[in-house]
């Protein structure tokens, strides 16, 4: 049987005195009987240091493995909604892990596919956005139903737990991560008598299949954004959004949840 003991740390290499604050957590996990990896290929934990970009950046390069445990250790003051650790109390984290004060959760995962050609995962968004000055034209459908045909600056497709982030400043609803949905957002629609949108957030569930079509009308090389990073692809035709059967597996506090942090970040 594989140790299930063996960790990998995520963090910018670059930032000598985060390096230098890691220390005696590695000296503690190693008395306790952890192993530190440097590769994160047969980890059965990876953990991020930084803040909630930098366990997005975690997740993504080490592949949105869904075999294994993530955890978030932040590096700042401010709130973080994947980082349940904080950096200058390692011995209290250990007590917790120790005392299994932790729990695990599994998060949703978007999958998108670019016109059958490029694929990936999403932990927090998807969004499709004009690179130039000049609206773009979407026909969006739910499963084979025609649903609108949407102008504007872009639209967002967001996770549950992304559903704070992007989504929620273009006045999208907070979802619940124990639901198994996505949801869509517009930024900046244009709505007249040629063009007409729903004008809201809508929610789609884990069984629908959300197509993006774009109209093919000179701005059809849009930006798209995947979580933290962009993807440039010239001559978009097709997108196409589900909620993945994979979901991220990361671990929290018990007294820590979703709602608390939701609480804490902006009442």
């Amino acid at each position: 049987m594989p140790d299930r003991r063996n960790l990998y740390f995520f963090y910018d290499e670059k930032n000598s005195p985060l390096l230098e604050k890691m220390q005696p957590i590695y000296a503690s996990l190693q008395k306790s009987g952890f192993t530190i990896l440097d590769n994160p290929k047969h980890a059965n934990a990876i953990v991020s240091v930084g803040d909630d970009t930098t366990f997005l950046q975690a997740v993504r390069k080490t592949g949105f493995r869904d075999d294994c445990l993530y955890a978030g250790v932040a590096a700042a003051k401010e709130s973080s909604f994947y980082c349940d650790f904080h950096i200058d109390e390692g011995e209290k984290a250990m007590a917790e892990i120790a005392n299994t004060e932790i729990e695990v959760r599994r998060y949703p995962i978007i999958h998108v596919a670019v016109d059958q050609d490029t694929a990936f995962y999403c932990l927090n968004e998807f969004s499709l956005r004009s690179s130039i000055i000049k609206t773009i034209a979407v026909d969006v459908l739910i499963d084979d139903l025609y649903f609108e045909t949407f102008r504007g600056d872009g639209l967002v497709v967001s996770t549950p737990t992304g559903s704070t982030a992007y989504n929620r400043s273009l006045r999208g609803a907070v979802v619940d991560p124990f639901l198994p949905c996505y949801q869509v957002s517009e930024i900046a629609s244009l709505n007249n008598n040629t063009y007409r949108t729903l004008g809201v957030p809508f929610i789609l569930s884990n069984n629908r299949k959300l197509t993006l079509q774009v109209i093919q009308d000179g701005n059809d090389y849009p930006v798209m954004g995947m979580d933290n990073e962009a993807l440039s692809i010239k001559h978009i035709h097709q997108v196409v959004i589900q909620l993945s059967d994979r979901r991220i597996k990361t671990v929290k506090l018990k007294h820590n949840s979703f709602w608390e942090k939701v609480q804490r970040t902006f009442l």
